[in-house]
């Protein structure tokens, strides 16, 4: 029996290479290379399965490459998957989730804390010989502990978020399409609302995937019910908070400031006021960007491939697609 063959269109750990080696026939892109839509179907016209990070999955991509039974995404996020063009073709897709839930989870917390007691600010300006004895106060933040942390989103990032918040004796209220008692009991978080966790967070975490209910679910009406001296941290997809909205939001003061991960648009254009602003934490998507998580990340995923090319199942495969199999 002929073994499947699989296009790797992403850097992967060596380990997740030789894994793939030992169970189907691949072939891997020059990475020193721009990829270009053309030359990709050039690559996957017989490939019945694809390992990759964001590459768009939809019926342009889909209709290049007939035999193809899954396409492996090295992130927890899948918002590349267009779902119903996937069931459509009988695509199965994966992703790696909880492999990188403590890593997020210490990147949003670096946020929460560089936002609140200015460092990046402050480090800028003792690297630049600004540093005067008696003006300590012009640098002067807001306290983190025995604060309240509002998370939006209470899945395993969030959680992972809420058991480090107890050693900075916050008080943890939530929001999550469905109660989590077992967060409740663990982090003694509160469940609330919505709008309640927004007007009284002294800390807003947004950790939601991203799809049609949670696009721009943080726009201009939420942001003016955040109290004044609030932070926004968004770590989750950029499009869950409206841009333009959180621009005004910081201008006209609204609210005291923001960490972010992540954008709207990715990379971050260049003349993004955010970029200009002292009182936003700037990051370029590195949220589970340590060596580590990465490789486990690329060993995961490589795994759920294989395994889906040869059972035709795997826990990985996103909930959306998990009843879909495409028949050879």
């Amino acid at each position: 029996m002929d073994k499947p063959k699989v296009f790797i269109a992403n850097e992967i750990p060596r380990e997740a290479e030789e894994y793939i080696g030992e169970h189907c026939d691949y072939i891997m892109w020059d990475f020193t290379k721009k990829k270009t839509f053309q030359e990709i179907v050039q690559q996957i016209k017989d490939v019945d399965g694809i390992l990759e990070v964001g590459m768009k999955i939809d019926h342009e991509l889909l209709k290049h490459a007939p035999k193809l039974k899954v396409a492996s995404n090295i992130s927890v996020g899948y918002n590349n998957f267009n779902i119903e063009d996937m069931k459509e073709m009988g695509v199965l897709g994966t992703n790696t989730p909880g492999v990188l839930d403590n890593t997020v989870a210490d990147i949003i917390f670096g946020l929460i804390i560089s936002s609140a007691r200015r460092i990046v600010e402050s480090d800028a300006d003792t690297k630049a010989g600004n540093w005067e004895k008696g003006q300590m106060d012009k640098f002067f933040g807001k306290d983190v502990h025995h604060s309240t942390l509002g998370i939006i989103g209470m899945g395993r990032i969030g959680e992972a978020v809420a058991k480090r918040a107890l050693g900075f004796d916050m008080d943890i209220i939530y929001y999550n399409r469905n109660r989590k008692p077992h967060a409740e009991e663990k982090f003694k978080a509160e469940y609330m609302e919505m709008d309640k966790v927004i007007q009284n967070a002294d800390f807003l975490v947004v950790m939601t995937p991203l799809n049609d209910e949670t696009h721009h679910l943080i726009g201009e009406r939420e942001l003016q019910l955040m109290k004044k001296d609030a932070f926004l941290i968004n770590a989750s997809r950029g499009p869950v908070v409206d841009e333009k909205a959180l621009i005004k939001a910081l201008q006209e003061e609204w609210i005291a400031g923001a960490g972010l991960d992540v954008y709207e648009k990715e990379p971050i254009d260049k003349k993004n006021p955010l970029l200009s602003m002292k009182n936003v934490v700037t990051l370029p998507h590195i949220g589970s960007g340590t060596k580590k998580t990465r490789d486990e990340m690329g060993v995961v995923a490589a795994k759920a491939l294989v395994e889906v090319l040869q059972t035709g199942d795997s826990e990985y495969i996103v909930p959306e697609l998990r009843n879909e199999k495409k028949e050879d």
